[in-house]
């Protein structure tokens, strides 16, 4: 294979370039936007993304740019109270590589650099259909949650809305002095509604995400703008953090969570879907990016290594189905932990949590051994 057309400048799509040109192939990515900006909020990328980075030269870059949170610490939403804590400190030396956190729009620049040094052609405010002649050996659709070549492949397939609406904020630290430790993540939780706070931008701001159970229908959109008191209203009565945060946003965006299921196929002869166009992920394991991250080095592994299209993009979807489906399961299941309602279920679980982080070898972060310490760099098959 010589020549790779990529459908998206996202995350996964950039990484995908990037993974093809470092092994020789030819590569163009068409965009539709008009060109890379400040676009999204926070990421967090486990070490099974960060050892894709290492591989692709970018760990330095990253680490530059990114944060590594101490602890996770889950907290009860009304009185504060912390319950449990992973220590994702003990990453490192667990599985080899850390857990980050970083701005969306500084790991694009990263990545879009890398690329264009490796040859890369990006192609700004380009629009490439599924009806659109082949224009190489292979096309891969990073096209995104509402990608129009999943349609295609697969069509007749709509997501169901959960109930759930998240918002996400950004907030200048310099407004809530001392409102949190800046190198620890917080997981506050309450009946049907939790919030995630950490620091981006060496703890110059807070990253907000807030996800409340709501009835009404809302748009599948990461850019729909959103009204601070709006937010505010689902958390009232929480505790003073959340409050003294919430009380900062002064803009922000929401989107509804969808539930996506596993597809039944994820390539044509020669073209394969990638990231959120064939498994998007809700936000409760913080796994899209780093999903989509895998994938890339996965598909270009595949595509380096046989010169049978068809057969590389086999190896491809069935090194992947599996893993990327388990965390959907997982994501999934987190949100109704995080939303339980007051009662004795809720008392066990967090009693388990506590006692699992105080006395089990590895504490809670070895719960996700299987998920941190996969590592497609040794071998995508």
């Amino acid at each position: 294979m010589k020549s790779a057309v990529v459908v998206g400048a996202g995350i996964g799509g950039l990484t995908a370039a990037l993974a093809l040109a470092s092994r020789g192939i030819d590569v163009q990515v068409h965009e539709r936007a008009a060109a890379f900006g400040e676009v999204g909020a926070g990421l967090q990328i486990g070490p099974n993304g960060v050892h894709v980075l290492r591989a692709l030269g970018l760990e330095a870059v990253l680490m530059a740019r990114a944060s590594q949170p101490q602890a996770v610490d889950m907290c009860d939403g009304h009185s504060g109270r912390r319950i449990a804590s992973v220590r994702m400190q003990d990453a490192r030396d667990r599985y080899g590589a850390p857990y980050v956190q970083i701005h969306r729009a500084d790991l694009l620049d990263l990545l879009a650099d890398a690329a264009l040094a490796a040859g890369v052609h990006v192609h700004f405010d380009s629009r490439v259909a599924p009806e659109d002649p082949r224009m190489a050996d292979v096309v891969i659709a990073a096209d995104g949650v509402r990608s129009a070549f999943r349609s295609a492949l697969v069509p007749g397939i709509a997501p169901e809305f959960t109930g759930q609406v998240a918002w996400r904020a950004l907030v200048p630290a310099g407004l809530v002095p001392e409102v949190l430790d800046p190198r620890r993540t917080a997981l506050f939780m309450g009946r049907g509604r939790h919030v995630v706070a950490y620091t981006l931008r060496n703890a110059s701001v807070w990253n907000l995400v807030a996800v409340e159970e709501c009835a009404d229908w809302t748009d599948e959109s990461w850019t729909a703008p959103a009204l601070p008191d709006e937010m505010r209203a689902g958390f009232a009565g929480w505790c003073a953090p959340v409050a003294r945060l919430l009380d900062a946003v002064d803009g922000g965006h929401r989107w509804g969570l969808f539930a996506h299921g596993a597809l039944p196929r994820w390539h044509d002869d020669g073209t394969a879907l990638l990231g959120d166009a064939c498994h998007p992920m809700l936000p409760f394991l913080a796994q899209g990016a780093t999903m989509a991250i895998e994938d890339a080095w996965v598909l270009a592994d595949c595509l380096a290594t046989s010169q049978d299209v068809p057969r590389a993009l086999a190896w491809y979807e069935g090194a992947r189905k599996g893993r990327t489906a388990r965390v959907q399961r997982t994501a999934a299941r987190n949100a109704r932990i995080y939303h339980m309602s007051p009662g004795p279920a809720r008392s066990v679980m967090r009693t388990g949590m506590a006692a699992v982080g105080a006395v089990v070898p590895g504490g809670l972060l070895g719960r996700f051994d299987w998920l941190y310490g996969h590592d497609v760099t040794r071998g995508a098959r």
